[in-house]
Order: C-alpha cells, then sequence, then structure tokens
C-alpha cells in the first residue's frame, strides 16, 4: 500500500526535475567539446634539471600567482645544456619543434640560441646583454621578440673586487676567472674593465685566466695557483652559474676566500662572501612577463626590468674553515649572514 504523498511536495518535486534537464544538457555539451590544450612553455638553460630546481619553482609559483595551474593552462618543456655550451642551439632547436607560446631563455646564450631556433616565437630572457648584442633595441623599449629581467648592472660589476678586500683587508694579489677572454661577451668586457678600475682603487693586484668549457676551469683555478693569488672573483658568466656547486671547492680546497653572484652561495659550497640579485626573484618576475605575453602583448612592447634590490650575503662558517676573522664594520653592512 503507497503512502500519500503531499500534493505540494509532488509539484515542488516535478518543478526540480524540469529545471535540472536544460543544465544536464548543457554540461553534456561543455563536457562533449575537446578541452583547451595548456600553453607549451619552452624552457632553455644551460644548467641541469636539478640545479635549475630551485628556480623553476619560483617560476612555476609565480604563474601560480597568477592563477595558472601547470596541466591546465600552462606545461613546460624543457631542455637543460648540463655546463655543455656547444649543445645550446641543437636543444634550442628541440624545443622550437614543440611549438610553444612562449620561451623562458635564462642567460645570454640560451637566449641567442632560442631566437635563432624561434625567431618569430617570444623570449622571456633572465640574464644580460640583450642590447649589446642586439636581441634588444633598449631596455625600454626592446622593439623586437626578446623581453624580461636584466640580471647584472654596472653596480654589480664594480662590488666584487671591493667587496673582498673590504672583508679581507690583507689581500694583495687576487685571482680573477672569467669566461672566454679570447672571444669576451659584451658581459665579461665590462667585468674586466670593472674589475681593473676597482683594483687599483683598493691598489691590489690582479690575475686573470679564463675558461671557455666545463674542462678548462680547474686548469684555470690551478694556472691562478701557480701566480700566488690570495682570493678569487667569480663573476655571474652562465657557465660558472651552471658549475657554481664546483667552483667554490676549488676555491676552497686552496684556502681562498671567493666572492661572486649569489649563484654559488651555498651554505655548504665555500663562497665566502656573494653580491647580487635574487635569482628566484628574478624568476618570479619572468612569471608575469609569461601571463602578459600569454594574454596577447607582444615582448617588443614590454620593457626589460632593472632590479633595484641587492643581497649581500656572507658566510661566517666559511670564514671559520679559511681561519679569517670578518671586520664588524663588513658584517653590519650584510643583509644576511650565515653562521
Amino acid at each position: 500500500m503507497r503512502a500519500n504523498t503531499p500534493p505540494g511536495r509532488t509539484r515542488r518535486a516535478f518543478l526540480a526535475a524540469a529545471a535540472g534537464w536544460p543544465a544536464l544538457a548543457w554540461v553534456e555539451k561543455v563536457l562533449a567539446q575537446p578541452k583547451q590544450k595548456p600553453a607549451i612553455v619552452g624552457w632553455l638553460s644551460l644548467r641541469s634539471h636539478e640545479s635549475d630546481a630551485d628556480v623553476l619553482a619560483a617560476f612555476k609559483e609565480g604563474l601560480a600567482a597568477l592563477g595558472y595551474r601547470e596541466g591546465q593552462q600552462f606545461a613546460i618543456e624543457g631542455r637543460w645544456a648540463g655546463s655543455r655550451i656547444e649543445r645550446m642551439q641543437s636543444l634550442a632547436e628541440e624545443l622550437a619543434a614543440t611549438k610553444p607560446a612562449v620561451i623562458v631563455g635564462w642567460g645570454l646564450d640560451a637566449t641567442r640560441a632560442a631566437a635563432k631556433a624561434a625567431p618569430a616565437t617570444p623570449i622571456v630572457a633572465v640574464g644580460s646583454g640583450f642590447v649589446e648584442t642586439d636581441l634588444a633595441k633598449s631596455l625600454a623599449r626592446p622593439g623586437g621578440m626578446v623581453t624580461g629581467v636584466n640580471s647584472q648592472t654596472t653596480e654589480i660589476q664594480h662590488k666584487y673586487v671591493e667587496l673582498l678586500v673590504a672583508a679581507v683587508p690583507t689581500l694583495k694579489r687576487i685571482g680573477v676567472l672569467v669566461f672566454n677572454p679570447n672571444a669576451p661577451s659584451p658581459n665579461t668586457a665590462r667585468f674586466m674593465e670593472a674589475a681593473r678600475r676597482s683594483a687599483a682603487q683598493h691598489k691590489v693586484e690582479l690575475r686573470f685566466e679564463g675558461a671557455a668549457t666545463v674542462e678548462e676551469i680547474e686548469p684555470a683555478v690551478s694556472r691562478l695557483d701557480k701566480q700566488g693569488v690570495q682570493a678569487l672573483v667569480v663573476p655571474p658568466a652562465q657557465l660558472f652559474v651552471a658549475e657554481a656547486a664546483r667552483i667554490p671547492k676549488l676555491a676552497l680546497a686552496r684556502r681562498w676566500p671567493l666572492v661572486g653572484g649569489l649563484t654559488l652561495m651555498r651554505t655548504e659550497s665555500g663562497t665566502l662572501v656573494s653580491y647580487g640579485i635574487d635569482v628566484k626573484w628574478m624568476f618570479g618576475r619572468a612569471a608575469h612577463y609569461v601571463d602578459r605575453i600569454l594574454k596577447g602583448a607582444k615582448p617588443g612592447d614590454l620593457p626589460i626590468e632593472q632590479p633595484t634590490k641587492f643581497e649581500l650575503v656572507v658566510n661566517l662558517k666559511t670564514a671559520k674553515a679559511l681561519g679569517l676573522t670578518i671586520p664588524q664594520p663588513f658584517l653590519m653592512r650584510a643583509d644576511r649572514v650565515i653562521e
């Protein structure tokens, strides 16, 4: 025997079901449509996938903060040269074949290779020397397919020798590792000139040795050792950035204090002083450029960003290992001290 249902409840249930039919049909129609593919974001770097993990994470976090979900709105297609500059162009061509919507290039070598392999593809670059190599007409108005974040300024180039002398006032002869001095890039030439001016001002002697490949780094350091240098300066050239886990150990083994960019600073690495721009911040900013390009902006209309904040880091663990006492006034200048 059926239970009696109140007439009002029956009518309400019928109307609710009827109202749901069009909605159900619309949902089925949407589900039947092909889903939009995520935009391919190319990533080209001289370093390894493992050494890029922190900056790649910072880049993805930057996109996530702008509402992008990996696998839905974007997908990373990466190529890493593993410190082998000679592989960069072929990797760039592989990357171009994937038809990325935009390419993120770390450093001048990666950016030049990407621009050659994919001249019609927007490139968001993190590095320097883009104007000097005609990849951009100017920082304010790039005008072409390359924009991004400028990682090296005159202020940084002038600081390395000054900071090393301030941290270790007894130094007389300083070794400088430079990238490919036989065919210097604009970045290398500017750095060497700035280092010489700073050395003259602080009355120290500089000895330069160069390396163009991974295999040439250790012999260059050995040649500096034979010349009796007491410390080492390493500029943020991409090859040296790629070998950031190894170069400080070469200096520490010779009991040399080392100064370089923030990419050389790891608690366990052996770098004494680092100065520069927060690399994670730069790749967070790169995410904003990718966002604007994916939304239709032309890279040539987006000014290349100039950083305004620099960080000075002193590693007292390294100072202790070297038997050095860092002057208190210098420590007070530091933004961060590793103890």
